[in-house]
């Protein structure tokens, strides 16, 4: 993990860190010099990552979610895999019985604030890297960018490719050119650095048993 970071993170930059959940991009980044604002909505991962973190000078805790304005929703809380609660009702409606999803359930929900990048940039200053993991919610929150920063990543899973599709326009239209991939947890990235074109193909071209990874954006 700190290796595949190392490339986007440098010592005394800062990250945001979209879906913290408990922290262990946290760690990395922390690990890499970094200093951290960890973006979490769901009060039992806020407690842990203030657990962790909370006397820490170089991480920020902000309880929130992200999207494309401010406000407040309703998040679909998987109370058994807290890691894939989603804000968005298309995720849980595409993941419901899909192959590898069968054991997933939403059984219970909370209302949770919304902020936006723009936001969390005006309040903490530019970062050099956002990493966003918010189950099907991240075009929403790119829709909250407005101005490209240096490199993000955004998770995609095959049963929404229509989503990480939408993320690739959208930070294309930011201003992003060459994209890279890694699927799963194996924090490898493609050989080749692709255009927005290219990382569009490879998606699509993707079987659904590779389930889930990240896209990572670069300005240059």
């Amino acid at each position: 993990m700190d290796r595949l970071y190392r490339r986007f993170v440098q010592p005394g930059d800062l990250v945001f860190d979209v879906g913290a959940h408990v922290g262990d991009r946290v760690a990395s980044f922390r690990r890499l010099g970094a200093r951290v604002v960890a973006i979490e909505p769901q009060p039992a991962m806020v407690r842990v990552l203030r657990l962790l973190y909370g006397l820490s000078r170089s991480v920020t805790v902000e309880q929130t979610a992200v999207g494309s304005d401010q406000g407040r929703a309703r998040m679909m809380i998987n109370v058994d895999n807290p890691t894939v609660s989603s804000l968005s009702s298309a995720f849980v409606d595409a993941a419901r019985d899909a192959p590898g999803w069968e054991t997933q359930r939403w059984t219970k929900s909370a209302a949770i604030a919304i902020t936006t990048l723009d936001t969390l940039i005006e309040g903490h200053g530019q970062p050099s890297f956002i990493k966003l993991d918010v189950e099907g919610f991240e075009a929403e929150a790119l829709q909250g960018l407005s101005r490209a920063v240096p490199a993000l990543s955004f998770e995609f899973t095959t049963i929404q490719r229509d989503v990480a599709l939408a993320c690739i326009a959208r930070c294309s239209s930011l201003g992003y050119v060459s994209f890279n991939a890694a699927l799963g947890e194996s924090h490898a990235l493609l050989d080749d650095w692709l255009d927005a074109r290219e990382i569009a193909r490879w998606l699509k071209a993707l079987p659904p048993e590779a389930n889930s990874g990240d896209i990572y954006a670069r300005i240059a």
